[in-house]
């Protein structure tokens, strides 16, 4: 029913955390996104010059990522944010064994914040989904 918690989110609950769409010119993309964003108060809130950058979009981020395939582009990355690491952990072998393909096994990742925890698998349509928390120290 509309209005009422399903499952272990409750509504309101932010469930996907971010967003990533291969670009074919990341600088070009980068530019267009800055501009198109900056009436929104969306800003870039970290990345890798020539590889990817994440845009803070107020309860999650947008992020474009470097391709080296040609236009049109179909790729898409969704990262789920769950509610511990144990959440990834069973995500991560739920997923395997429903055919999923690893890509990123559970983990700290560093790179993206000192406490983002996470795996990566690609479904069968070769989609690279996450499962991921970011927990505060």
């Amino acid at each position: 029913m509309l209005g009422e918690a399903v499952g272990r989110h409750p509504v309101g609950e932010t469930m996907i955390d971010h967003v990533t769409f291969a670009v074919g010119n990341l600088e070009k993309s980068k530019r267009f996104y800055e501009q198109a964003f900056a009436p929104l108060g969306y800003r870039v809130a970290f990345g890798e010059a020539g590889r990817f950058w994440a845009f803070d979009i107020d309860d999650g981020l947008f992020e474009i990522m470097q391709s080296a395939d040609k236009p049109p582009l179909t790729r898409v990355h969704v990262a789920f944010r769950v509610k511990s690491r144990a959440d990834v952990d069973e995500f991560y072998r739920a997923a395997l064994a429903a055919g999923a393909r690893d890509n990123g096994p559970p983990g700290p990742r560093p790179q993206y914040t000192p406490n983002y925890y996470a795996c990566f698998v690609l479904d069968p349509d070769g989609y690279n989904i996450e499962a991921m928390i970011d927990e505060v120290a």
